[in-house]
Parts: C-alpha cells; structure tokens; sequence
C-alpha cells in the first residue's frame, strides 16, 4: 500500500497545494508577459504612426517649401548674371568713352565740374583773406563769374553726352543689383530655414527608428519568455491532472474556469493583432519595402508553420 502510494506522488513531486500555487505564480506571470507584449505591440504601432507624420510634414511641408524657394533663389541667380553682364558691359563702354574723350579735347583745362568748384572756391577765399584793392577785387569778380558760366556750359555739355547717359544707366542697374542681392539674400534664408526643418524632421524619424528597433528587440524577448511561462504553466496543469478528481475542490475547480476564459480572451485578442502586424509585413515584403525586425520574425513564424 505505502507502496502504491509512493508510486502515485513520484510523478507530482509536489502537493496539491503546492502545484496550486506554482500554477498561480506561473499563470500571473504569463499573464503579465502577456500584457507586456500587448503594450510593446501598442507601442510600435504608435511610433511607427509618429515616424510616418514625421516623414509627410518633412516630405509634403518643408521639403515643397524648401524646394519652391530654391527654385526662386535659382531664377533669380540667373537674373543677377543678366544684370552684371549689363553692368559690365556699360563699365566697359564708360571707359571707352572716357578715353575717346580725354584724347579729343579742345584745349580746355577743365576735365570736371569739381574742379570747376574747387577753383570758384579759391578764388573767393582769396576775396575774404587778402588785402585787395577795388581793381583786383573786381578782376578775381570777373574770374568767377567766367568759370561760373563755364560750369554752366560744362554741365549742360555733359547731361547730354554720351558719358552721362552711360553713368544714368549704370546707375540704374546698381539699384537693380543691390535689390537683387537683398531678395536672394532673404529667399535663400527661407530656404535654408526649411531645409534645417526638414533635416529636423527626418533626425526625429531616425531617432524614432532606433527607439522602435529596441523596443521590437525587447518584444521579442519578453514573447520568448511568456512563451516558457505558459509550457512550464502547461506542463504543472498536466501534472495536476494526475491527481484523482476528489483532491479537488469544487471551489479550486470552479476559480480555475474564470482565468482560463480571460486568458482565452487575451490569447485571441493578441492573436488578432498579431495576424494583422503579419498582414501589414506581408504587404510590405510584397511592396518590396524593408521590414523591421518584429515584422521579420512574423514571416519567419510562418514560413515555419
């Protein structure tokens, strides 16, 4: 009879109550990892919807406007290579003129109206600083109002000859150019703004990818070992199994069904998500995109199965 008895508690190795309890600790434990794995799946799916977000407003938002003030900076480039060749060639023009003219002149002494001034200057100072008579006051008077006729005759010369209007040109396009290099100035700024923008972006995006591979990384371990949970839960359940029935009582009997659903509940509610992350990977192999490493394993999975 001892035994029998014997025989029958080799198998358990432990009591009822004992296998009880670890198949409580074990179930929890699963339950958890379970849990666990659930939020991690919950979790990659919410960065893996950050990093999209992230990508369109890079792509749809400041790459356009980046590249739309690119493509003005570029015309207006081309624009400021137009004008300075203008430039250049009315610099070029001015000093062909310059030097026709220096070679024709008529024996006037005076090459500028400056010059003009500055010997209208003189001769006044003399008037205010020098002990003159009536005579030679008059006379420096005179002197005066002969280059100031001069000036006259010089200036009205010189707004009509072809010097001056090459000067009223070049000018013109010196205002041009300088407002040129005040827009391409404050167009490229905004190009560049959107373009540190976008990098921006794209660097949050990387950053979420690195997140996420840690994360799936985590994932799977934290599946391997809800995994041996549940066999090692199994196996203690078989081994309560060889307990007669009468051992049980009916209220361990009846507490058991009610974890049994919810985890049935749980298994189908992670099964779920599962084949649907499976389906997406599929999607995505057959695309021809790339797969992270949780998406890999599901096709490995089943390729397996």
């Amino acid at each position: 009879m001892s035994s029998e008895k014997s025989k029958f508690s080799q198998p358990s190795r432990l009591s009822l109550k004992e296998l009880q309890d670890q198949i409580e600790v074990f179930r929890n434990k699963r339950d958890d990892l379970n849990k666990k794995t659930k939020n991690y799946i919950n979790e990659l799916q919410e960065i893996d919807n950050q990093i999209d977000n992230y990508l369109k407003s890079a792509k749809n938002d400041s790459k356009k406007k980046r590249d739309y003030w690119n493509t003005k900076v570029k015309k207006l480039k081309e624009k400021k290579i137009e004008y300075k060749k203008i430039f250049d060639k009315f610099i070029d023009e001015k000093k062909g003129l310059q030097k026709s003219t220096n070679q024709g002149k008529d024996g006037n002494k005076f090459i500028s109206i400056k010059q003009i001034e500055r010997k209208i200057g003189a001769l006044e100072r003399k008037i205010e600083t020098e002990n003159l008579n009536i005579s030679e006051e008059n006379t420096i008077i005179d002197k005066i109002r002969e280059l100031a006729k001069i000036k006259q005759d010089f200036l009205a010369k010189q707004q009509n000859s072809d010097l001056f209007k090459i000067e009223r040109k070049i000018q013109i396009v010196k205002i041009n150019l300088n407002k040129i290099y005040e827009q391409l100035n404050k167009w490229s700024n905004k190009s560049q703004n959107y373009h540190i923008k976008m990098n921006e972006l794209y660097q949050l995006a990387t950053d979420l990818r690195d997140k996420k591979r840690a994360i799936e990384e985590e994932l799977i371990e934290n599946k391997k070992e809800a995994d041996k949970c549940h066999e090692q839960y199994l196996k203690l359940m078989n081994q309560r199994k060889r307990f007669p029935r009468g051992t049980q009582s009916y209220k361990q009997g009846k507490r058991s069904k009610k974890p049994y659903k919810a985890q049935t509940k749980r298994n189908e509610e992670l099964e779920k998500i599962k084949q649907q992350k499976l389906a997406t990977a599929l999607e995505k192999q057959k695309a021809g995109k790339k797969l992270d490493l949780y998406e890999a394993r599901l096709i490995l999975e089943k390729s397996k199965g």
